[in-house]
């Protein structure tokens, strides 16, 4: 639990030093839209509820829209992001250290690295052993639903050497990288994550054209 807190520091940093109106790996989403994103999911309980139901779900992005708008300035974006730097109120689910730890881990470095590797020129961040150890935990618990739209078997081979079986099938590829990487590839960023492939090559070809992640 305790890598909540730096990540979140670090994101908040990625995001100022980005500033407003910079490209991230989000599909249609800019620096000040992520940081919306971001804020609204901890204080806003109706837009938190967009981002997973989908009846709410237009509610929610019209909200994101309208705090992205009001946030294009660099004084206002900086605002939003110290904000969101702030944490959850006391009041939010958020701020118990347990939901905090299973919402905020994978996402604040997956957000961080959406900002970073939207840049011509990133290079990937050497991770503490233990921080890796916990994404990997993270990536395992969910990766059968990431990997549920792939008609392949998929298993995921972490570069320290653990091994995980994401979905079973008479046909299998095996994705190979650090935790960071292979956490990356499996929440859709597959053009970005520095991993590589082991199987049949019409496998592998189906896979890399296959759609992943929520």
């Amino acid at each position: 639990m305790r890598f909540v807190e730096p990540s979140r520091e670090v994101l908040a940093e990625t995001l100022l030093a980005a500033g407003p109106g910079a490209n991230t790996l989000c599909e249609g989403w800019r620096t000040q839209e992520l940081a919306a994103h971001l804020y609204l999911r901890e204080h806003n309980p109706r837009a938190g509820l967009g981002m997973v139901l989908k009846p709410w779900r237009k509610a929610t992005e019209k909200a994101i829209a309208k705090l992205a708008a009001e946030s294009s300035t660099p004084e206002a974006y900086a605002a939003l992001v110290e904000k969101f730097r702030a944490g959850p109120p006391k009041i939010s689910p958020f701020a118990l250290k347990a939901v905090e730890h299973s919402a905020n881990l994978a996402e604040f470095f997956i957000h961080t690295e959406d900002v970073r590797r939207a840049s011509d020129r990133w290079a990937p961040r050497a991770l503490d052993a233990e921080y890796s150890q916990a994404l990997w935990a993270e990536l395992i618990t969910r990766a059968a639903i990431l990997y549920r739209s792939v008609d392949l078997g998929v298993v995921l081979v972490n570069a320290s050497g653990p091994r995980h079986v994401a979905k079973r099938a008479p046909v299998s590829v095996a994705i190979i990288g650090e935790p960071g990487e292979l956490l990356m590839h499996a929440n859709g960023r597959t053009g970005q994550a520095l991993v590589s492939f082991e199987g049949q090559q019409d496998a592998v070809a189906l896979l890399q054209t296959a759609s992943v992640g929520l």
